[in-house]
């Protein structure tokens, strides 16, 4: 029976919306994407934003190594919403980091994201909440148009329940453990 033909009621053969909207975001040619609570949203940072990741990975890159880590940005998801990441940089675990598909966010060790113009907003409330409701363990917000970083952890339904922040740029940041490091953020 096709769903065309489907009487009413009947929704065995109607493809799931959320797992249908996020399939299709996978495969737009050219383009990475990212849904935001259902809005669909072109992935493209600039320079000044790239350049503030990778001073990030390349602070905490040796002790990664040690940890038997690997940083990316790759694909979050968020079963259950509309919602399917791809956060400036995520660290994890080195064998989930040969995963093709998604990845979900308690299974990161750290999720950083940098803002711009465009998504400040977004990244300091809807991915906050969001990290925090599905357990990455931390959160460093770079804020580049306030000129603060800020540290959430201890992930809750309601929230991260420890910030440490903001930190103007140019006052470390103390990233705990797994990885026990100062973060500078002078050129941030």
């Amino acid at each position: 029976m096709s769903t065309a033909h489907a009487g009413p009621g009947d929704y065995s053969r109607v493809p799931n919306p959320e797992q249908a909207l996020k399939y299709a975001i996978r495969h737009i040619a050219g383009e990475r994407v990212e849904i935001i609570e259902g809005v669909i949203t072109p992935v493209s940072p600039s320079w000044a934003h790239e350049s503030a990741v990778d001073l990030i990975r390349e602070q905490i890159g040796p002790r990664m190594r040690a940890l038997g880590l690997r940083a990316g940005s790759g694909n979050l998801d968020l079963p259950g919403t509309e919602n399917f990441y791809v956060p400036d940089l995520a660290v994890v675990p080195a064998a989930l980091a040969k995963t093709e598909g998604a990845l979900l966010p308690d299974q990161t060790v750290l999720v950083v994201e940098v803002t711009s113009p465009s998504n400040g907003d977004t990244d300091r409330t809807a991915k906050r909440r969001r990290y925090a409701q599905y357990g990455a363990p931390l959160y460093l917000l770079v804020d580049r148009q306030e000129r603060v970083c800020t540290l959430f952890s201890q992930p809750g339904r309601l929230g991260y329940t420890l910030v440490e922040g903001p930190r103007p740029f140019g006052v470390p940041v103390r990233l705990p453990a797994p990885f026990g490091l100062d973060l500078d953020t002078a050129e941030f």
